[in-house]
């Protein structure tokens, strides 16, 4: 597998993240991307909680006073068809 590495500015960082790790460039731009794919997926992840933390509170938070049954709410009758 090849990757081709287009511009000066990466090619120098991927130089630089191998002389200061002592690693070659292959296991230096290895370890970046896998830990830099870590950090997206789990930054999601955090996104994900965060979000179903918020419906949550919003559900609990929610009247639920309405006295009426499922069927009486979305409409239908008792014969189950639309009233």
């Amino acid at each position: 597998m090849a990757l081709s590495i287009k511009t000066a500015e990466a090619d120098e960082l991927a130089r630089a993240l191998a002389a200061e790790t002592q690693e070659s460039i292959t296991q230096a731009v290895t370890i970046a991307l896998r830990e830099r794919l870590d950090r997206v997926r789990e930054g999601r992840r955090m996104d994900i909680s965060h979000r179903l933390d918020r419906l949550i509170t919003e559900y609990a938070d929610a009247d639920m006073s309405d006295q009426r049954t499922p069927d009486e709410i979305i409409g239908y009758d008792a014969l189950g068809l639309p009233g």
